[in-house]
This record gives C-alpha cells, structure tokens and sequence, in this order.
C-alpha cells in the first residue's frame, strides 16, 4: 500500500499525464497536428519510467517518476509546444538545471547498485560513485548540447536558444553546461554523503532508501 506522499507523487504524475492529453485532443480539434503529434509523443515519454519498470521488473518509486514527469512536461511541453522558452529566458536555464539533477540522480543510482550487486565483483569508494554521478550528469548534458547544435546545423531548428544578444545560440550552449555542472554537483556531494553517514536528511538519501527498499534483489543482504 502506498503512503500518502507516495499518494500525492502518483496523482500528480497522473494528472499531468491528463492535462497533456487534453491538451493533445483540443490540438486535433483545432487541426495542429505537429502540436498534437508531439504532445502525444510527450505523453509516451512520460510513460517511460513505468513501461521499463515493467519490462525490467524494477520497481520505480513514485517520486522518480514524478520528477521525471515534471521535467518532460516542463521542458518538451511547456517549453517547445508552449514556447516557454521564448517566452521566459530562464526557462531553459531552469530545465537545464534540473535535468542536471536528475541525470545526477540516474548515474549514481546506475553505478551504486552495481557497487551492491553481488553478482558484480565492483568495490569503489564513496568518491568515485559521487565522481561517476557528477560525470554521467555533465557527459550526457554535453551530448544534449551537441544534439541541439547538429539539430540547428542540419534541419535549421532553432533548439540553440539566442541569449542576451547572442544570435550564435553559444552563450545558450554555456549557460546551459554550467547549469547543468551545477546541477550534477549538488547530487554528487549528496550521494557522497550519504554513502558517508547512511543518514536520512535530504531527499535524495530518501529517496535512495525508497529505491532499494522496493528493489530488495540488486542489493546484498545485510551481513
């Protein structure tokens, strides 16, 4: 049985599930079929985390697939169907800033149930799984900057926003890397943290207990 905050997590992952697809129905009805298209294509997104929980057998709390779903909706949704971006400069400096965060999130989760898996013979130090956290965040947020540069280049999208009179979109490319550095910082020195003290004091060791709580076999029994 879920608890109630686990409750809130679910409802409102599910309710922004439905606003999308209320908002992908009255975009048929209007006849913007690439509003309509790519706010379907969000909602599959949103689907992600459940659908590889079930393929996999993996149980994903709640809280994940809420942030996740938070980030999708703000950043594919909001920002490119309702043009956030252009409209509110921070908007992308935001989104950037927590996909920092949740990339954080998603290596050191990655690399600490191999740490415990007993299958595995990998033994790392609490530094290095805070250092793979913080590099897998800022890798994969230097790929996404190359994707929006390859995007602009070769298809004329305008994913390279301009920023403070930039037309090059390279301080948008800044910006967005630092944000995303800043993002990944502050998971690695939690992760790091709790890997020290095994304490309960922010979300993130929370929510690490939660995810090995639920997933009982990619961890060793305690000795």
């Amino acid at each position: 049985m879920l608890m109630p905050q686990k409750v809130i997590h679910k409802r409102l992952t599910m309710s922004l599930q439905a606003i999308l697809l209320v908002g992908a129905g009255l975009a048929f009805w209007e006849q913007q079929w690439l509003t309509a298209g790519t706010t379907l294509a969000v909602v599959v997104i949103t689907l992600v985390p459940f659908l590889l929980g079930k393929r996999f057998q993996v149980f994903i709390p709640p809280e994940f697939e809420c942030l996740a779903t938070l980030f999708v909706f703000g950043s594919l949704f909001l920002g490119e169907v309702r043009g956030y971006y252009l409209r509110f400069w921070w908007w992308d400096l935001v989104l950037h800033t927590a996909s920092g965060v949740l990339l954080g999130i998603v290596g050191f989760l990655l690399v600490y149930v191999l740490n415990e898996k007993e299958e595995i013979d990998l033994h790392m130090a609490p530094g290095f799984v805070a250092l793979f956290a913080f590099l897998f965040g800022v890798g994969i947020g230097a790929l996404w900057e190359i994707f929006e540069f390859s995007m602009d280049q070769f298809w004329g999208l305008n994913m390279q926003k301009p920023m403070w009179g930039d037309p090059s979109g390279l301080t948008d490319t800044m910006w967005d890397l630092i944000v995303d550095i800043l993002g990944a910082i502050v998971i690695s020195v939690m992760g790091y943290g709790y890997l020290k003290t095994a304490g309960k004091k922010s979300f993130l060791e929370q929510w690490i207990l939660s995810f090995i709580e639920a997933n009982p076999k990619f961890f060793r029994k305690n000795q």
